[in-house]
């Protein structure tokens, strides 16, 4: 099987889906979207959903044995230029996704400033302002899901697939420090009690500076089971 169609209620889902199918990293294979999901409530959830098309590179000379799940650390955009990912309606889907942004912390009472970096394989929205608390949640999960919402901002006009990443107080970089620290500690847990630790469940990007954290472990390695949003990484003996 070297293409598949899959579907899912983002175009991330979707991608996710057809990774999965095809059992290979997002590096290995070209992605089309050939559907955007269609707006629902607030023009922001989609009611259709959106569908991808994955056809599987050439094979490298000698393709590494993945043993860390597929979905990137850090979300990418498209490898098009960025002059290029302008939305079907002329609009910036940067410019709309900090619109959105900042239209939400007008709504929680906020007063933020959102600036755009842009880096060689990822694009970040740096959100500062007082009292952000209230925008990162527990353990991330407001940002994350207001990340979830700016990406189908962004992208349900955008004439190619971007990906965007929300950081608040430098929060996401704080977060992987934290998961590392977490890991080194649960991997040592593992070794004195010879029994293996199954963690709460986590986002995916989360996930994967778990199982990057210890990929080189000579004593442990890890897993994921269970299905979103409630996969786990367990930590085990080798």
């Amino acid at each position: 099987m070297s293409k598949v169609v899959t579907s899912g209620k983002t175009v991330e889902e979707a991608v996710t889906q057809g990774l999965s199918q095809l059992g290979v990293s997002r590096e290995r294979v070209s992605i089309h979207i050939v559907s955007q999901p269609s707006k629902g409530f607030l023009g922001l959830i989609g009611v259709k959903a959106a569908k991808v098309e994955l056809s599987l590179l050439p094979d490298p000379v000698h393709q590494p044995v993945e043993t860390a799940e597929t979905l990137p650390l850090d979300p990418i955009i498209s490898e098009a230029p960025l002059e290029q990912l302008k939305s079907q309606s002329g609009q910036d889907p940067y410019e709309e996704a900090v619109q959105f942004v900042t239209d939400v912390a007008t709504s929680m009472g906020l007063d933020v400033k959102v600036e755009v970096q842009h880096a060689k394989d990822s694009t970040t929205l740096h959100i500062f302002g007082p009292d952000l608390g209230l925008m990162i949640g527990r353990r991330g999960q407001t940002l994350d899901s207001l990340q979830y919402l700016a990406n189908i901002v962004a992208n349900r006009n955008s004439s190619s697939y971007i990906r965007l990443v929300l950081d608040a107080e430098n929060f996401r970089e704080r977060r992987r420090k934290t998961l590392e620290d977490l890991a080194d500690r649960l991997a040592g847990r593992v070794i004195r009690t010879r029994k293996e630790v199954v963690l709460e469940p986590m986002s995916p990007q989360e996930r994967k500076v778990i199982h990057f954290s210890l990929q080189d472990h000579p004593q442990v390695k890890t897993y994921s089971k269970g299905e979103e949003p409630n996969r786990r990484v367990v930590i085990t003996l080798k």
